[in-house]
Protein backbone atom coordinates (compact mmCIF):
# COMPACT_ATOMS: atom_id res chain seq x y z
CA UNK A 1 0.00 0.00 0.00
CA UNK A 2 2.84 2.41 0.87
CA UNK A 3 4.49 2.41 -2.61
CA UNK A 4 1.14 3.18 -4.28
CA UNK A 5 0.48 6.08 -1.91
CA UNK A 6 3.99 7.39 -2.56
CA UNK A 7 3.32 7.21 -6.30
CA UNK A 8 0.16 9.25 -5.84
CA UNK A 9 1.98 11.84 -3.75
CA UNK A 10 4.84 12.05 -6.21
CA UNK A 11 2.50 12.52 -9.16
CA UNK A 12 0.61 15.21 -7.29
CA UNK A 13 3.80 17.07 -6.33
CA UNK A 14 5.07 16.86 -9.89
CA UNK A 15 1.80 18.18 -11.30
CA UNK A 16 1.54 21.06 -8.84
CA UNK A 17 5.19 22.08 -8.83
CA UNK A 18 6.08 21.91 -12.53
CA UNK A 19 7.73 25.13 -13.78
CA UNK A 20 6.57 25.00 -17.38
CA UNK A 21 3.78 23.72 -19.66
CA UNK A 22 5.85 20.83 -21.05
CA UNK A 23 6.67 19.56 -17.59
CA UNK A 24 3.05 19.95 -16.50
CA UNK A 25 1.94 17.98 -19.55
CA UNK A 26 4.37 15.22 -18.65
CA UNK A 27 3.12 15.17 -15.09
CA UNK A 28 -0.49 15.04 -16.26
CA UNK A 29 0.36 12.14 -18.55
CA UNK A 30 1.95 10.31 -15.64
CA UNK A 31 -1.13 10.84 -13.52
CA UNK A 32 -3.34 9.64 -16.38
CA UNK A 33 -1.29 6.46 -16.65
CA UNK A 34 -1.73 5.90 -12.93
CA UNK A 35 -5.53 6.18 -13.29
CA UNK A 36 -5.56 3.99 -16.40
CA UNK A 37 -7.94 1.06 -16.86
CA UNK A 38 -5.43 -1.25 -15.15
CA UNK A 39 -5.88 0.75 -11.95
CA UNK A 40 -9.71 0.98 -11.93
CA UNK A 41 -9.94 -1.29 -8.91
CA UNK A 42 -7.33 0.55 -6.91
CA UNK A 43 -7.80 1.38 -3.26
CA UNK A 44 -7.57 5.10 -4.02
CA UNK A 45 -10.41 5.03 -6.55
CA UNK A 46 -12.54 3.00 -4.17
CA UNK A 47 -12.61 6.02 -1.86
CA UNK A 48 -14.55 8.00 -4.47
CA UNK A 49 -16.62 5.43 -6.35
CA UNK A 50 -19.83 4.21 -4.70
CA UNK A 51 -20.66 0.73 -5.92
CA UNK A 52 -24.39 0.16 -6.28
CA UNK A 53 -25.80 -3.32 -6.61
CA UNK A 54 -27.99 -3.31 -9.72
CA UNK A 55 -31.69 -4.07 -9.24
CA UNK A 56 -32.82 -7.15 -11.06
CA UNK A 57 -36.25 -5.73 -11.94
CA UNK A 58 -38.49 -2.65 -11.82
CA UNK A 59 -40.34 -1.49 -8.70
CA UNK A 60 -43.64 -2.40 -10.34
CA UNK A 61 -42.54 -6.03 -10.69
CA UNK A 62 -40.76 -6.38 -7.36
CA UNK A 63 -43.47 -4.80 -5.19
CA UNK A 64 -46.82 -5.48 -6.88
CA UNK A 65 -48.96 -8.59 -6.76
CA UNK A 66 -47.85 -11.30 -9.17
CA UNK A 67 -51.13 -13.24 -9.12
CA UNK A 68 -53.21 -10.25 -10.30
CA UNK A 69 -52.78 -7.56 -12.90
CA UNK A 70 -55.00 -4.93 -11.33
CA UNK A 71 -54.30 -1.30 -12.12
CA UNK A 72 -55.90 1.50 -10.10
CA UNK A 73 -56.69 5.07 -11.01
CA UNK A 74 -57.35 7.68 -8.34
CA UNK A 75 -58.97 10.97 -9.39
CA UNK A 76 -59.06 14.21 -7.40
CA UNK A 77 -61.63 16.75 -8.64
CA UNK A 78 -61.82 20.23 -7.12
CA UNK A 79 -65.40 21.31 -7.68
CA UNK A 80 -66.79 24.83 -7.78
CA UNK A 81 -68.59 25.26 -4.44
CA UNK A 82 -71.89 26.22 -6.05
CA UNK A 83 -71.75 23.14 -8.31
CA UNK A 84 -71.07 20.38 -5.79
CA UNK A 85 -74.65 19.09 -5.53
CA UNK A 86 -75.06 19.12 -9.31
CA UNK A 87 -71.69 17.38 -9.69
CA UNK A 88 -72.72 14.63 -7.28
CA UNK A 89 -76.04 14.10 -9.04
CA UNK A 90 -74.29 13.92 -12.40
CA UNK A 91 -71.69 11.37 -11.29
CA UNK A 92 -74.33 9.27 -9.52
CA UNK A 93 -76.24 9.05 -12.79
CA UNK A 94 -73.29 8.04 -15.01
CA UNK A 95 -70.43 6.36 -13.14
CA UNK A 96 -72.39 3.37 -11.74
CA UNK A 97 -73.42 2.48 -15.30
CA UNK A 98 -69.77 2.10 -16.29
CA UNK A 99 -69.17 0.01 -13.19
CA UNK A 100 -72.02 -2.37 -14.04
CA UNK A 101 -71.37 -2.57 -17.80
CA UNK A 102 -69.49 -5.82 -18.49
CA UNK A 103 -68.07 -4.37 -21.71
CA UNK A 104 -65.86 -2.12 -19.58
CA UNK A 105 -63.16 -4.01 -17.61
CA UNK A 106 -63.26 -1.54 -14.73
CA UNK A 107 -64.96 -1.22 -11.36
CA UNK A 108 -65.67 1.84 -9.27
CA UNK A 109 -64.15 1.13 -5.87
CA UNK A 110 -65.20 4.35 -4.15
CA UNK A 111 -66.58 7.90 -4.35
CA UNK A 112 -65.93 10.63 -1.79
CA UNK A 113 -66.66 14.29 -1.01
CA UNK A 114 -64.58 16.29 1.47
CA UNK A 115 -66.08 17.26 4.79
CA UNK A 116 -63.14 18.75 6.74
CA UNK A 117 -59.82 19.69 5.19
CA UNK A 118 -59.72 20.62 1.51
CA UNK A 119 -63.28 21.63 0.74
CA UNK A 120 -65.48 20.90 -2.27
CA UNK A 121 -63.35 18.02 -3.50
CA UNK A 122 -64.52 14.75 -5.04
CA UNK A 123 -62.32 11.66 -5.11
CA UNK A 124 -62.88 8.54 -7.20
CA UNK A 125 -60.96 5.26 -7.07
CA UNK A 126 -61.18 2.87 -10.04
CA UNK A 127 -59.86 -0.65 -10.52
CA UNK A 128 -58.93 -1.97 -13.99
CA UNK A 129 -58.88 -5.76 -14.09
CA UNK A 130 -56.24 -6.59 -16.66
CA UNK A 131 -53.79 -3.76 -16.12
CA UNK A 132 -52.79 -1.33 -18.86
CA UNK A 133 -54.60 -3.21 -21.68
CA UNK A 134 -57.84 -2.95 -19.69
CA UNK A 135 -57.27 0.77 -19.14
CA UNK A 136 -56.67 1.37 -22.85
CA UNK A 137 -59.69 -0.74 -23.76
CA UNK A 138 -61.87 1.43 -21.50
CA UNK A 139 -60.42 4.66 -22.87
CA UNK A 140 -60.98 3.61 -26.48
CA UNK A 141 -64.57 2.59 -25.78
CA UNK A 142 -65.32 5.78 -23.88
CA UNK A 143 -64.28 7.83 -26.91
CA UNK A 144 -67.37 6.45 -28.65
CA UNK A 145 -69.69 6.56 -25.66
CA UNK A 146 -71.97 9.53 -26.36
CA UNK A 147 -73.44 9.61 -22.86
CA UNK A 148 -69.97 9.68 -21.31
CA UNK A 149 -68.78 12.40 -23.68
CA UNK A 150 -71.77 14.54 -22.72
CA UNK A 151 -71.03 13.78 -19.07
CA UNK A 152 -67.44 15.00 -19.42
CA UNK A 153 -68.57 18.14 -21.22
CA UNK A 154 -71.11 18.99 -18.53
CA UNK A 155 -68.71 18.06 -15.74
CA UNK A 156 -65.99 20.34 -17.08
CA UNK A 157 -68.20 23.36 -16.39
CA UNK A 158 -68.31 22.39 -12.71
CA UNK A 159 -64.59 21.88 -12.02
CA UNK A 160 -61.86 24.25 -10.91
CA UNK A 161 -59.07 21.71 -11.40
CA UNK A 162 -58.44 17.99 -11.48
CA UNK A 163 -55.57 15.51 -11.30
CA UNK A 164 -55.11 11.76 -11.28
CA UNK A 165 -52.61 8.97 -10.76
CA UNK A 166 -52.24 5.41 -11.96
CA UNK A 167 -51.41 3.07 -9.08
CA UNK A 168 -50.35 -0.50 -8.42
CA UNK A 169 -51.14 -2.30 -5.17
CA UNK A 170 -48.43 -3.58 -2.84
CA UNK A 171 -48.20 -7.36 -2.76
CA UNK A 172 -48.43 -7.49 1.05
CA UNK A 173 -51.63 -5.39 1.34
CA UNK A 174 -55.21 -6.56 1.06
CA UNK A 175 -57.18 -5.83 -2.08
CA UNK A 176 -59.97 -3.32 -1.28
CA UNK A 177 -63.19 -5.23 -0.67
CA UNK A 178 -66.68 -4.27 0.50
CA UNK A 179 -67.08 -4.71 4.24
CA UNK A 180 -69.89 -4.43 6.74
CA UNK A 181 -70.42 -0.88 7.88
CA UNK A 182 -70.78 1.79 8.78
CA UNK A 183 -67.03 2.41 8.87
CA UNK A 184 -64.69 5.33 8.51
CA UNK A 185 -61.72 5.22 6.15
CA UNK A 186 -58.39 6.99 6.23
CA UNK A 187 -56.06 7.50 3.27
CA UNK A 188 -52.54 8.47 4.33
CA UNK A 189 -50.33 9.72 1.51
CA UNK A 190 -46.52 9.72 1.54
CA UNK A 191 -44.05 11.34 -0.85
CA UNK A 192 -40.95 9.14 -0.84
CA UNK A 193 -37.36 10.08 -1.40
CA UNK A 194 -36.31 8.84 -4.87
CA UNK A 195 -34.62 5.45 -4.62
CA UNK A 196 -36.29 4.39 -1.36
CA UNK A 197 -39.35 2.54 -2.71
CA UNK A 198 -37.84 -0.94 -2.26
CA UNK A 199 -36.79 -0.17 1.32
CA UNK A 200 -40.27 1.23 1.99
CA UNK A 201 -41.87 -1.96 0.70
CA UNK A 202 -39.56 -4.18 2.75
CA UNK A 203 -40.26 -2.16 5.88
CA UNK A 204 -44.05 -2.19 5.50
CA UNK A 205 -44.13 -5.86 4.51
CA UNK A 206 -42.92 -6.50 8.07
CA UNK A 207 -44.91 -3.71 9.71
CA UNK A 208 -48.34 -4.55 8.28
CA UNK A 209 -48.71 -7.36 10.85
CA UNK A 210 -48.97 -4.71 13.58
CA UNK A 211 -52.05 -3.20 11.91
CA UNK A 212 -54.23 -6.25 11.27
CA UNK A 213 -55.76 -6.74 14.71
CA UNK A 214 -59.05 -5.03 13.79
CA UNK A 215 -58.77 -5.75 10.06
CA UNK A 216 -58.10 -2.06 9.53
CA UNK A 217 -55.70 -2.47 6.58
CA UNK A 218 -57.77 -1.97 3.42
CA UNK A 219 -55.25 -1.33 0.64
CA UNK A 220 -51.78 -0.02 -0.12
CA UNK A 221 -50.78 1.54 -3.44
CA UNK A 222 -47.78 3.17 -5.10
CA UNK A 223 -47.86 5.51 -8.09
CA UNK A 224 -46.84 4.43 -11.58
CA UNK A 225 -47.96 7.34 -13.76
CA UNK A 226 -48.66 10.86 -12.56
CA UNK A 227 -46.71 12.16 -9.58
CA UNK A 228 -44.02 9.55 -8.90
CA UNK A 229 -42.63 8.21 -5.59
CA UNK A 230 -46.07 8.53 -3.97
CA UNK A 231 -47.60 5.89 -1.68
CA UNK A 232 -51.20 5.72 -0.45
CA UNK A 233 -52.29 3.59 2.55
CA UNK A 234 -56.03 3.07 3.03
CA UNK A 235 -57.30 2.14 6.50
CA UNK A 236 -60.78 1.34 7.87
CA UNK A 237 -62.19 1.92 11.36
CA UNK A 238 -65.59 1.56 12.97
CA UNK A 239 -65.55 5.20 14.09
CA UNK A 240 -63.16 7.92 15.24
CA UNK A 241 -62.88 6.48 18.75
CA UNK A 242 -62.04 3.07 17.30
CA UNK A 243 -59.43 4.72 15.09
CA UNK A 244 -57.74 6.32 18.10
CA UNK A 245 -57.79 3.10 20.12
CA UNK A 246 -56.48 1.00 17.23
CA UNK A 247 -53.63 3.38 16.49
CA UNK A 248 -52.70 3.62 20.19
CA UNK A 249 -52.71 -0.18 20.44
CA UNK A 250 -50.16 -0.37 17.61
CA UNK A 251 -47.76 1.76 19.64
CA UNK A 252 -47.88 -0.78 22.45
CA UNK A 253 -46.60 -3.51 20.14
CA UNK A 254 -42.87 -4.05 20.07
CA UNK A 255 -41.50 -3.13 16.67
CA UNK A 256 -44.13 -0.58 15.60
CA UNK A 257 -41.99 2.34 16.77
CA UNK A 258 -39.19 1.05 14.51
CA UNK A 259 -41.56 1.04 11.55
CA UNK A 260 -42.62 4.62 12.26
CA UNK A 261 -38.97 5.67 12.43
CA UNK A 262 -38.12 4.11 9.06
CA UNK A 263 -41.33 5.51 7.58
CA UNK A 264 -40.14 8.99 8.49
CA UNK A 265 -36.64 8.28 7.19
CA UNK A 266 -37.94 7.21 3.79
CA UNK A 267 -40.41 9.98 3.01
CA UNK A 268 -40.19 13.67 2.22
CA UNK A 269 -43.68 14.43 3.54
CA UNK A 270 -46.82 12.73 4.82
CA UNK A 271 -50.35 13.93 4.12
CA UNK A 272 -53.10 13.30 6.64
CA UNK A 273 -55.60 15.64 5.11
CA UNK A 274 -59.34 16.27 4.77
CA UNK A 275 -62.42 14.59 6.14
CA UNK A 276 -64.98 13.29 3.66
CA UNK A 277 -68.66 12.61 3.28
CA UNK A 278 -69.72 10.26 0.53
CA UNK A 279 -71.87 10.89 -2.47
CA UNK A 280 -75.28 9.21 -2.43
CA UNK A 281 -74.25 5.56 -2.12
CA UNK A 282 -75.26 2.29 -3.67
CA UNK A 283 -73.61 0.54 -0.71
CA UNK A 284 -72.72 3.21 1.79
CA UNK A 285 -69.64 3.08 4.00
CA UNK A 286 -68.56 6.12 5.96
CA UNK A 287 -64.89 6.78 5.38
CA UNK A 288 -61.88 8.74 6.48
CA UNK A 289 -59.77 9.80 3.53
CA UNK A 290 -56.50 11.75 3.71
CA UNK A 291 -56.94 11.64 7.48
CA UNK A 292 -60.46 13.03 7.34
CA UNK A 293 -63.94 11.74 8.03
CA UNK A 294 -65.86 10.67 4.97
CA UNK A 295 -68.33 8.21 3.56
CA UNK A 296 -67.30 5.70 0.96
CA UNK A 297 -69.29 4.07 -1.82
CA UNK A 298 -68.35 0.53 -2.64
CA UNK A 299 -70.39 -0.26 -5.71
CA UNK A 300 -69.43 -3.94 -5.92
Amino acid sequence: MAPRLCSISAAARLLLGCPGPLARDAAAAAAARFYSKDNEGSWFRSLFVHKVDPRKDAHSTLLSKKETSNLYKIQFHNVKPECLDAYNSLTEAVLPKLHLDEDYPCSLVGNWNTWYGEQDQAVHLWRFSGGYPALMDCMNKLKNNKEYLEFRKERSQMLQSRRNQLLLEFSFWNEPQPRAGPNIYELRTYKLKPGTMIEWGNNWARAIKYRQENQEAVGGFFSQIGELYVVHHLWAYKDLQSREETRNAAWRKRGWDENVYYTGEGCLWESVGPLFLCQKPCLRMESLLHGGLASLDYLQ
